[in-house]
């Protein structure tokens, strides 16, 4: 087989990622990892439900793995092609839409990261370990995958690697055995996840628990001992953190939470379902990373379980974790989040403005106007709909919505709901226009 693999992109944003003809149900993944040789080896069981008759499927895998052997529906020696970052299956029999298509790849190599227009994302070596940030399409680079936000599955991820090693991956822990010098570690994730928030943390970590051990979420860091003193006192204030949250947006979305925090420095925190990655830059012992201890929390309800369908719609990710840190800075006595809605808006309005934040464009899909400009159109619809209608609004769409995919239209269908008034101005000059608009006058009611 030769030539691209190409169809219609799913997502303008990232045209390669993406498969048509299937929806993924769950993924079961056998990791073997060799720390000192950076060597990983796979078995990916992939469950998926046909969604129309095709001669063939193709999932996301980087190139930098090798795919030694393909069934489809328990048929072994499936035809395969593996070009492009697209690993192209061809069984041997047609499958009905709406039939079962299980496969089974096998695949190993030396892992590495993605190259992609927002740096390198997904499997990277540590000092000491590995970790895995895979957003926004990272995943291809350790296991086969419809790479796609809008594609959620649950996950069970069995990682074995050298036992002196700590490995953590999402969901709860099943089993740990450990084998001459090697120990298995098995994850069960039974919630729908994107394959972005997919991840494998490894190090020399030990793990304890944070917060009241009555709890009704229970929180766990996983960080190396030195960093012990530190990390208890900045993530000090995170039981708190959660109980503000799990009251402003509903109940937390999942069995727990972990907190991993690396041996190295990592430029920012990284995002995964149920856990949050920091680097040992963010232990500083002065609390000087709280605003992104804070938005990472945030994002287990607005990223995680509320996952969007398109790239584009990326505000509603990162725009609701920025706003949730300046809810956190009141209710901690910080500055108000009217204080700092107006700081960044005073700021942004100094930034070129020539963006438009409801697509922004898959260059810009990062840039920090789609954060600060997405919480500030948080804080102007607050100020229209007054704080019990917005907190409403936002438990609304967190239960509603949890562990499935949304849009912005859903989101201002939803609000619309909540007002006497068209919220359309109100859209259309936040999220539509690139000129920035002013923030209304405060009516003077606390968030916390």
């Amino acid at each position: 087989m030769t030539g691209k693999f190409y169809e219609a992109p799913i997502d303008e944003y990232l045209p390669q990622n993406g498969n048509r003809g299937y929806r993924v149900t769950r993924y079961e993944l056998e990791l073997a990892y060799r720390v000192a040789a950076n060597r990983l080896t796979g078995r990916a069981a992939i469950t998926a439900v046909t969604t129309e008759v095709r001669t063939r499927f193709a999932l996301d895998l980087a190139q930098a793995l090798s795919v030694s052997k393909v069934s489809v529906n328990g048929i072994k020696a499936a035809k395969f092609a593996h070009q492009h970052g697209k690993l192209i299956v061809t069984p041997q029999q047609r499958i009905p839409a709406g039939g079962v298509l299980a496969l089974v790849v096998q695949y190993g190599g030396t892992p590495k990261p993605v190259r992609g227009p927002w740096g390198e994302v997904g499997w990277e070596e540590l000092t000491e370990g590995a970790l895995v940030a895979s957003q926004p399409n990272g995943a291809a680079s350790w296991f086969p995958c419809d790479d796609h936000p809008s594609s959620k599955a649950s996950y069970r991820i069995s990682i074995t690697t050298d036992s002196p090693y700590y490995a953590v991956a999402n969901g709860t822990l099943l089993r740990k055995q450990t084998k001459a010098s090697q120990t298995t570690w098995v994850y069960e994730q039974p919630e729908p996840m994107s394959s972005y928030l997919a991840t494998i943390q490894i190090g020399h970590y030990r793990k304890h628990r944070i917060g009241p051990s009555h709890s009704a979420v229970p929180m766990h860091a996983v960080l190396p001992p030195r960093l012990r003193v530190n990390f208890d006192h900045d993530f000090a204030r995170q039981p708190r953190m959660l109980e503000i949250f799990s009251e402003k947006f509903g109940p937390y979305p999942f069995e727990d939470y972990t907190v991993v925090v690396t041996d190295d420095e990592l430029e920012i925190p990284i995002e995964a379902q149920g856990i949050s990655i920091f680097g040992a830059n963010h232990c500083d012992g002065r609390r000087g990373a709280e605003r992104l201890v804070a938005h990472e929390l945030a994002h287990q309800w607005f990223g995680n379980s509320l996952t969007i369908r398109q790239w584009r719609d990326i505000w509603l990710h990162e725009g609701f974790a920025c706003y949730a840190e300046w809810i956190w800075s009141e209710a901690a006595g910080g500055p108000t989040a009217d204080q700092l809605a107006r700081a960044a808006r005073h700021n942004l309005s100094r930034e070129p403005q020539d963006i438009v934040i409801g697509d922004p464009g898959p260059q810009r899909m990062f840039d920090d106007r789609v954060y600060k400009r997405g919480a500030l159109t948080l804080h102007a619809l607050r100020l229209e709909l007054g704080d019990s209608g917005f907190f409403d609004l936002l438990r609304e769409w967190t239960i509603r919505y949890r562990h499935s995919s949304v849009t912005t239209e859903e989101f201002t269908d939803l609000a619309g709901h909540y007002s006497l008034v068209s919220l359309r101005p109100l859209w259309d000059s936040w999220l539509l226009a690139e000129r920035l608009p002013q923030l209304p006058p405060y009516g003077g009611a606390s968030t916390a």
